[in-house]
């Protein structure tokens, strides 16, 4: 599964192109209900594949925030941050992941990225930027930023019951149909012991509508 969102040299410098066709990004950025305008961050999203595992099974690296942190504590997440001026996507989302969980950013290639995805409670756009890992990395979380690092299998995912959506609905906020406090899906994943949700649940949907070739959601009426 990992071979079927191919692969790019590693480069902590260079920008890939996006791996989504356009109009999947379109449904995707309808979801958000906000306009993508905020402070630019980017996240790393690795993939391999573990020799210890059935063949072929992808696996995810995923972060649990810190208690410590400013905003999103105690959240599943990718590893990554906000971008440092002149800083590339793919540049922030390696340093950001060797800061977070000390991943070599030199056995790291580069695929593509996903849809930029807002983060309404920390102001931020995030860009979901695809890697491939050769195999399972020896990862440390930093203290101050990670109380744990773990990783789930893409099947583990799609797995019968590890999935929910809900509708909610914030008073200002556009829903789906771009009405002021309509309604929103927020989407949930139940898998590694953990409750995934937010933006990292958005970038997984996605991830899992690339890598299945799904069609991807349609926003309701």
């Amino acid at each position: 599964m990992v071979a079927a969102v191919g692969r790019r040299p590693p480069g902590s410098g260079q920008t890939v192109d996006p791996v989504v066709d356009p109009a999947l990004i379109g449904q995707f950025r309808a979801f958000t209900g906000v306009d993508p305008s905020a402070r630019p961050a980017a996240v790393l999203v690795a993939l391999f594949e573990d020799e210890d595992e059935d063949e072929g099974e992808a696996r995810v690296v995923l972060t649990v925030r810190s208690d410590r942190l400013r905003s999103h504590r105690g959240e599943v997440a990718f590893p990554g941050g906000r971008l440092d001026p002149g800083e590339s996507v793919e540049a922030a989302a390696l340093r950001e992941a060797h800061e977070e969980v000390r991943l070599d950013p030199a056995s790291v290639s580069l695929v593509g990225r996903l849809t930029p995805m807002p983060t309404v409670s920390s102001n931020t756009v995030m860009t979901p930027v695809v890697a491939s890992l050769d195999a399972r990395p020896a990862l440390v979380p930093a203290p101050d930023e990670v109380d744990r690092v773990f990783d789930v299998a893409l099947a583990d995912l799609v797995a019968e019951g590890a999935f929910r959506e809900e509708l909610w609905s914030v008073p200002g906020r556009p829903g789906s149909d771009g009405r002021p406090g309509g309604e929103f899906p927020v989407w949930f994943f139940t898998a590694g012991g953990e409750l995934i949700w937010g933006a990292t649940a958005r970038v997984l949907t996605e991830l899992l509508c690339v890598v299945l070739s799904l069609p991807g959601p349609v926003p309701g009426p």
